[in-house]
């Protein structure tokens, strides 16, 4: 059954995907739900998550610092491919910050899949309850990567390719499972550190671009409904 839930998440994440690429000509409006929806996931899936499993052996206060430690991180990363590809030229450096945050979005997957593996390891009731919590926003994820290489001045070649892998890569963290598997403070520590990723991505990259030369009124309200969806998505599947 744990495989043929990898394969729905394939499936579903690369249905998001094909949707971000059919309407590309809206792409300021997609950016908007995108950032909407990256912002909401790091604030009601990853960080309560994060907070939960952490709490059992650390502080809060050692939680939110991981996540702004991550948030940190990202943005010193981000920094550094700017200045590095400099003398290449603007759309040198935005094709690395587009590979770059569909890495860290399909690494994310990756991590969603670790979970239902290690779900399914306590009891098929949790493995069933968390597939279908990651189910639920694997759609966005297929958008959120799509859109980071579209944005950034990748074609459709290059995003149909890192589609796939972050279609794939919530099936390679499940059948990792089978022979490796973390604690549930280390799993704690990925979480938080990806939500201060996800906080960065939607708010200093997605968000800001997606307001670029558009009204700010559709592109604010298409943001509002991405992390409004996030909400009700995860309440449902919680």
């Amino acid at each position: 059954m744990v495989f043929l839930i990898g394969i729905a998440a394939f499936i579903s994440t690369s249905l998001g995907g094909l949707f971000a690429l059919r309407l590309k000509d809206r792409l300021h409006l997609i950016l908007g739900f995108s950032a909407g929806a990256v912002i909401g996931v790091a604030f009601f899936d990853l960080m309560p998550e994060a907070l939960t499993i952490m709490g059992r052996s650390h502080s809060a206060a050692f939680g939110t610092a991981v996540v702004a430690m991550g948030f940190a991180l990202y943005l010193i990363l981000d920094r550094l491919i700017i200045l590095h590809h400099d003398h290449d030229g603007e759309d040198s450096s935005h094709n690395e910050r587009g590979l770059w945050g569909a890495s860290t979005l399909s690494f994310h997957s990756f991590l969603d899949g670790l979970g239902i593996g290690l779900a399914f390891h306590v009891s098929a009731t949790i493995g069933i309850i968390v597939a279908a919590a990651v189910l639920t926003h694997d759609f966005s994820d297929g958008i959120n990567t799509v859109n980071m290489i579209l944005k950034n001045g990748g074609d459709r070649r290059r995003a149909f390719k890192w589609l796939f892998v972050d279609a794939i890569a919530p099936v390679i963290g499940i059948v990792v499972t089978v022979f490796v598997s973390i604690t549930d403070s280390q799993l704690g520590i990925l979480l938080a550190l990806f939500s201060g990723f996800f906080l960065y991505i939607g708010a200093s990259d997605l968000l800001p671009e997606s307001h670029h030369r558009h009204p700010v009124r559709w592109t604010t309200v298409a943001t509002v409904l991405g992390m409004a969806v996030i909400f009700i998505v995860i309440r449902v599947a919680g």
